[in-house]
């Protein structure tokens, strides 16, 4: 692990009157796994949002691979890129949400395929041939010509997981990925995503799966209050917390 794949500088986010994201600073390396916890309304999710520029920041500065996200600096004024420019720059980043958001008319394998083909003008037939490698991947192979609601929860996650990477990323982001779905089939998600973070993938996963933050995060991050407040390997994290407020809180989870 080298280089950092994203930056965060002093973010601030408003809503209104609402100061969500608080000067929030945090380095993610190449090919390390953040988890990132923390109760509701702590700004976990619009942390996530505001790295793909899919919440613009009113405040500091986000770099993904090198890039600042969203906007270039002129006489140390943030001005926003065209919307053409920021989404090259998100076609490098795959986000997972909490909702599916599959096409329903499409099938998985059409699910998978349409990214590459619109945004980066991959061949169609060489785009199809990917989208079954990936449904594969994510234990999907057989119903690559099934509809998504003629497949479970657990299912359709995972085909987001695959439409995902089909853009080939640099960096994925999870967004609660498995708090929609019934208990047993959180399990077939998590392995999904523990296979691409043995494979190298840059991860940050909001997630209040603790089981998953403990055997596969290389840190893990507590956020309250749109600041954060404590950070470090899972062992230290999860066992021997340092903040009063982290305490709390895993007391309450675990």
């Amino acid at each position: 692990m080298a280089a950092a794949m994203v930056e965060a500088r002093k973010v601030q986010k408003y809503f209104h009157n609402l100061h969500v994201l608080r000067g929030v600073d945090l380095d993610v390396k190449r090919g390390e796994v953040v988890v990132i916890l923390g109760a509701s309304g702590s700004g976990k999710t619009t942390f996530l949002r505001c790295i793909n520029h899919l919440e613009k920041i009113d405040g500091g500065r986000i770099w993904v691979n090198g890039h600042l996200m969203g906007y270039v600096e002129r006489n140390g004024h943030l001005v926003e890129q065209k919307e053409e420019l920021v989404s090259k720059q998100r076609a490098e980043i795959g986000m997972v949400f909490q909702r599916f958001n599959l096409f329903p008319h499409m099938t998985a394998l059409q699910n998978v395929v349409e990214a590459p083909i619109h945004v980066r003008g991959v061949d169609r037939k060489a785009a199809a041939t990917r989208a079954a490698e990936l449904l594969a991947k994510v234990g999907l192979a057989e119903k690559a010509d099934v509809y998504p609601h003629q497949l479970s929860g657990g299912q359709q996650q995972r085909v987001a997981i695959a439409r995902a990477l089909a853009m080939d990323p640099a960096l994925m982001l999870f967004d609660e990925p498995t708090s929609a779905l019934d208990p047993e089939l959180v399990g077939e998600v998590l392995r999904a995503m523990r296979q691409l973070a043995e494979e190298g993938m840059t991860m940050v996963v909001v997630t209040h799966e603790v089981g998953f933050a403990r055997d596969v995060a290389h840190r893990a991050v507590l956020m309250d209050a749109g600041a954060i407040l404590e950070e470090g390997p899972p062992d230290e994290f999860f066992t021997h917390p340092q903040h009063p407020r982290t305490k709390q809180f895993l007391s309450s989870i675990l």
